[in-house]
């Protein structure tokens, strides 16, 4: 019996991957998630819903449009890509040609049991833990739990049914009056209401009481933080801490609402940065404990008034953000933190130094400055496009306007400051109406000011690249429209 061989560091591992055999598919809306990561593994494939590049990507297979139940979920648009007949031909087309009956292993950014289920009649692999597992540890509530087992705090909170303004009251009497209260599922900025008095809870009564738990904090003025990382059997790899960009009313309609990312390690002290790795490692620890393994994001909350970090949420997935760790220059000197998902997952053996990766990708130096923008329709006015900025570089001149010069699909061909490479969400024939995702601009360089605002070329492209959207106003969007224009959080 011939015995396993060992990859031994990076080197080995990189060279696995590029000698890859077995197709891989990233099953999503669109591919901006992975953006990349098929130029790192041989034989890995995007199946989407959405075509950002209008056909020019190479490794990405975007089936034509069939009659579908709407859709309400990002789950949604996977069950449905996964039973699509085109999608299904692809994929045994693909295994024929191998002469294989395994057709390879399937990876997503959101998917539940109906995936797994069609993934398991095709064939398919899934490389994630059940969705069931997922979902568990996914609820904003549990999320707390783990933390203080692996002794990560949390802003001061208690964890209590609230089914009355007196309820809450008698819960949150040691928090203060100023809360913030959080159901245990829900996109960012949806399901977290800001309540100073009765007529805010008032406001949100229903959806607060209609949870059998809910999570309620002390309000504490701070900024957001987001960082990256993958448990294996390893131990945790944790990527450099990341700004979040929030609630600004150019990008999203909802307060709190996610809306971009900044990598650049001066945005934080050195004690806060060494303070996130330190607990990230921590969760991602006892999250292998709790059963869970692979890819996961913890957004962190940094108490502006006492220097204090606490555990804001967990999103045990690939996320927004993941294109940013993913194409860092830490990233590119060893390997994307993605392919260390795919590695726990494989059927190899593996040793690598945890401690000096860790302390690599710690470093400053090893971190070079991007940013990147999640532009949504934030209109209450519905509108359908009649051309759309395409997917490409685009550059800013000298008076701020912005200029498409060229397609491409890689963000590593922005050179300067002044370019900018925008992935393209809605197309003309879309729908814009409230919330809807326009598009994603990555750049080189920060977007914010040190007091964390937009700055002047952040506006400048927003302004820009919205001037190239023409619309025509209608009365509403039909039900279509929400995946077409991605009415949900697609990132």
């Amino acid at each position: 019996m011939t015995q396993k061989r060992t990859l031994k560091g990076i080197s080995d591992i990189r060279r696995y991957f590029h000698r890859n055999e077995t197709p891989i598919y990233f099953v999503s809306a669109t591919h901006f998630n992975l953006l990349g990561i098929d130029e790192w593994v041989r034989n890995f494939r995007h199946i989407n819903y959405i075509d950002c590049c209008d056909g020019q990507q190479p490794n990405t297979f975007v089936p034509s449009r069939t009659p579908h139940e709407p859709f309400d979920s990002m789950e949604d648009i996977v069950a449905h890509l996964l039973h699509h007949k085109e999608v299904v031909d692809y994929i045994r087309r693909r295994a024929r040609e191998r002469d294989r009956e395994d057709a390879g292993r399937a990876v997503f950014l959101m998917f539940d049991e109906r995936a797994e289920k069609a993934a398991q009649e095709l064939g398919l692999k899934v490389w994630f833990p059940s969705a069931q597992l997922r979902q568990r540890v996914d609820n904003k509530v549990e999320t707390v739990r783990i933390g203080d087992k692996a002794g990560v705090p949390s802003v001061p909170n208690v964890l209590a049914p609230v089914k009355s303004w007196e309820d809450l009251k008698s819960a949150s009497q040691d928090l203060g009056d100023s809360l913030v209260v959080q159901t245990a599922f829900g996109d960012s900025g949806h399901t977290t209401f800001f309540i100073d008095n009765e007529q805010d809870y008032a406001k949100h009564a229903e959806e607060i009481a209609a949870e059998p738990e809910v999570k309620i904090m002390r309000r504490i003025r701070c900024r957001g933080s987001a960082i990256e990382a993958c448990t294996t059997k390893q131990g945790t790899i944790v990527g450099p801490l990341m700004t979040e960009l929030v609630g600004f009313s150019e990008l999203t309609p909802y307060r709190g609402g996610w809306c971009g990312n900044e990598i650049f390690a001066e945005a934080f002290t050195p004690a806060i940065r060494q303070q996130a790795v330190d607990y990230t490692f921590k969760f991602g620890e006892q999250l292998r404990k709790e059963g869970y393994r692979g890819y996961f994001e913890l957004d962190f909350l940094i108490d502006l008034d006492r220097e204090e970090l606490y555990l804001g949420e967990l999103n045990p997935r690939i996320t927004g953000a993941s294109s940013i760790t993913n194409h860092a220059a830490f990233a590119h000197a060893d390997m994307p933190l993605f392919l260390f998902h795919l590695l726990e997952f494989s059927d190899v053996d593996f040793e690598f130094d945890i401690q000096d990766l860790n302390s690599r990708w710690a470093d400053p130096d090893n971190i070079d400055e991007w940013s990147q923008l999640v532009i949504k329709w934030t209109s209450e006015d519905v509108v359908q496009f009649t051309d759309a900025p395409p997917t490409g570089i685009w550059h800013m001149a000298a008076d701020g306007s912005v200029a498409h010069r060229r397609f491409d699909y890689h963000r590593r061909a922005v050179e300067t400051e002044a370019e900018g490479f925008w992935l393209r969400i809605s197309a003309a024939g879309d729908f814009g109406y409230e919330g809807a995702d326009l598009g994603i601009l990555v750049t080189r360089g920060r977007l914010m000011t040190d007091d964390f605002e937009l700055t002047p070329r952040a506006r400048g492209w927003i302004d820009g690249l919205r001037a190239h959207f023409v619309s025509q106003p209608v009365g509403s969007a039909p039900v279509e429209a929400e995946v077409t224009s991605g009415g949900f959080k697609i990132l």
